[in-house]
């Protein structure tokens, strides 16, 4: 299977999982409607463990342009891959969150809560203060990179994916990789997710942002393209700063 294949089938699943969770707990007639924080980050952590299991062993699942260029930046990745990369990955969020829509399209029909809709579809912060909001997203991502690094070093587990060409790279792969990967965004959401959402992941957050700006729903709102820049550059300044800090450190 093509890297960027599987980089796309892995965000897909990532975004059908996660975002899926968002829209049972929030949308109205839910089996799951007001399920909570504590069944939200549960599925989320879930979602990047399938997500990972499906195409570790192929691309190493980065699943998130923050992963790709920290990587990169701090030498543990190939810079010729990141552009095709981070492109599977928006397309592959953006084709999860159409999967997300038409499973819960009768739902979507009886949410008149514009906000709640948005929510089912991208990040949104508790406060609104865009440079603390970008803070927060920044940390939130150095600790997602720094803690990723942390789980699959050599030393650990060596969770490290060949390429095509032999080269050898930082990815989540083996038996153990997936599932500790998956632990670690639970803890993390559960942690540091209440001020903005924890996008963590800009393909995450920008990818179903433009289903939603695009898509001919009954009741949805703005999409906010005002705050959509947080999620974004907050986590890949956080995931180089973590690569780096980590490489640094541990290498």
């Amino acid at each position: 299977m093509n890297v960027y294949v599987a980089e796309f089938i892995g965000t897909a699943i990532l975004i059908l999982l996660g975002n899926g969770v968002v829209a049972n707990v929030l949308l109205n007639k839910s089996k799951g409607n007001n399920g909570g924080w504590i069944v939200i980050t549960t599925a989320w952590g879930l979602a990047v463990m399938t997500g990972a299991y499906a195409v570790g062993w192929v691309s190493g699942a980065h699943l998130n342009p923050a992963l790709t260029i920290g990587f990169a930046m701090a030498g543990l990745f190939p810079k010729n891959l990141v552009f095709g990369y981070v492109i599977a990955q928006i397309l592959g969020a953006m084709f999860g969150q159409i999967l997300v829509y038409l499973t819960y399209k009768r739902h979507y029909d009886e949410t008149e809560d514009k906000g709640l809709i948005l929510a089912s579809f991208s990040t949104g912060p508790a406060i609104r203060d865009l440079k603390w909001n970008f803070v927060t997203e920044a940390i939130g991502t150095f600790m997602l990179v720094f803690g990723l690094l942390a789980i699959g070093h050599v030393k650990n587990q060596g969770f490290q994916v060949t390429l095509p060409g032999g080269i050898t790279a930082e990815g989540f792969t083996g038996i153990l990789g997936p599932l500790l990967a998956g632990f670690y965004i639970w803890s993390l959401g559960l942690s540091l997710g209440g001020p903005t959402g924890y996008a963590i992941n800009p393909a995450r957050d920008l990818g179903p942002r433009i289903i939603h700006s695009i898509l001919p729903m009954k009741n949805k709102g703005d999409s906010d393209w005002s705050y959509s820049w947080v999620p974004v550059f907050g986590p890949i300044v956080g995931g180089i700063l973590g690569a780096l800090a980590y490489v640094a450190l541990f290498n």
